[in-house]
């Protein structure tokens, strides 16, 4: 059977793109839905500056009138060259159960790369940074996936894996109850530190946000530049002002009280924690878009939250033997339970299955792996 590809240009494109997955999941109650708007601005050469290093474009795939699938392929040359063949990408893919549909969609991303001088791509990924919107779900799909990650139907692994696809890596997901006791350990830790004069800790100003951002950004770079893991730190890129700018704009809506906090020694920026109220759960009661009749949705939202999700956690090479990822972590748990009793759980993404040393932090800190989502590779 033939498939049309339709290239997204049109205002009824973009509609039928968003609209596809209600149809693909309905029934399903643990699926939720992305936030439209955040999307589209990921597809806008105006606000995503990836644009300025490469390409992206997006598809339907019809069978006869029927939309049965979309996905978008992409290109970064800053990135692509990091590997070895430079490799491109596809992601945003959904589509209904059918290997034929799969091979089509494969086929038609690697003849896009191919005219661009590709032999490899891999996916499913984002067209920007890799803590959102990345990897396939291969484990735990009786769980709800938190903000910024997908959820995929079981059938979407075997589809893909029978176009030849292998694994490229895996991400893994931690979970913990907020409740849950920390180890002596951790509390005596992060005490001792608060006593310390040449220690400053504070919760993220929200009046002075882009500026708290500039500071996650000079931790964020030096951490991972030096992640005492070689492979690791070949695929690291910085992170830019104007991309933390952006981040800071767009997350402070559902940036919740005693959630997230930096800590300085001496001064000087040392460590940080961000997390955010996952904002899925809304999303599932407003069809995937926040509009300003849904600002009291919104509101109440931020006191019936039930999880959250470490956005981003680091801290500079040359204090980390000092504990204080313990403390941010630990402080971070407690201030959230405390501003936001609704509370339970929180999530921590995003861990390569190749950081072994995050792994480990975050397993002192009582959580435990929860999910994978899987990023494949295609040579051709």
């Amino acid at each position: 059977m033939a498939f049309n590809f339709i290239k997204v240009t049109q205002s009824n494109d973009i509609k039928k793109f968003h609209e596809l997955p209600f149809r693909i999941y309905a029934g399903n109650k643990y699926w939720r839905p992305t936030l439209r708007s955040e999307i589209e601005k990921i597809f806008n050469p105006a606000q995503n500056i990836f644009f300025d290093q490469g390409e992206c474009e997006r598809f339907l795939v019809y069978d006869d009138k029927n939309v049965v699938a979309r996905f978008a392929v992409m290109n970064n040359r800053e990135r692509d060259i990091l590997y070895d063949p430079k490799m491109g990408g596809i992601g945003f893919i959904e589509m209904e159960n059918d290997q034929n549909l799969t091979n089509e969609i494969i086929d038609f991303a690697k003849e896009w790369h191919l005219k661009r001088g590709y032999h490899a791509m891999r996916g499913p990924i984002n067209f920007g940074e890799n803590d959102t919107y990345w990897g396939l779900l291969v484990e735990n799909y009786e769980n709800p996936p938190v903000y910024g990650m997908f959820y995929h139907h079981p059938y979407y692994k075997k589809r893909i894996e029978s176009t030849g696809a292998e694994k490229f890596e895996d991400h893994y997901s931690f979970d913990r109850d907020l409740y849950a006791p920390f180890p002596d350990k951790i509390e005596r830790i992060s005490e001792r530190l608060l006593d310390r004069d040449y220690i400053q800790f504070r919760e993220l100003d929200k009046k002075n946000l882009m500026k708290d951002a500039n500071y996650i950004r000079q931790i964020y770079n030096q951490a991972w530049r030096d992640q005492d893991i070689a492979e690791r730190e070949g695929e690291f890129t910085e992170l830019s002002i104007e991309t933390v700018q952006k981040m800071a704009k767009d997350l402070k809506p559902v940036l919740l009280d005693g959630s997230s906090y930096l800590t300085f020694v001496n001064g000087e920026p040392a460590s940080f924690i961000v997390t955010l109220a996952d904002i899925n759960e809304l999303l599932v009661k407003t069809h995937g878009r926040i509009r300003l009749w849904h600002l009291p949705k919104l509101l109440r939202f931020k006191k019936t939250v039930s999880r959250i999700r470490i956005i981003a956690y680091g801290t500079v090479p040359k204090f980390r033997k000092l504990g204080l990822e313990a403390l941010v972590f630990y402080k971070g748990v407690m201030g959230v339970r405390e501003n936001n009793p609704s509370l339970k759980r929180l999530e921590g993404a995003w861990i390569s299955e190749k950081n072994w040393l995050m792994q480990r932090s975050v397993e002192a800190l009582g959580c435990s792996h929860h999910k994978t989502h899987r990023t494949y590779q295609w040579l051709f």
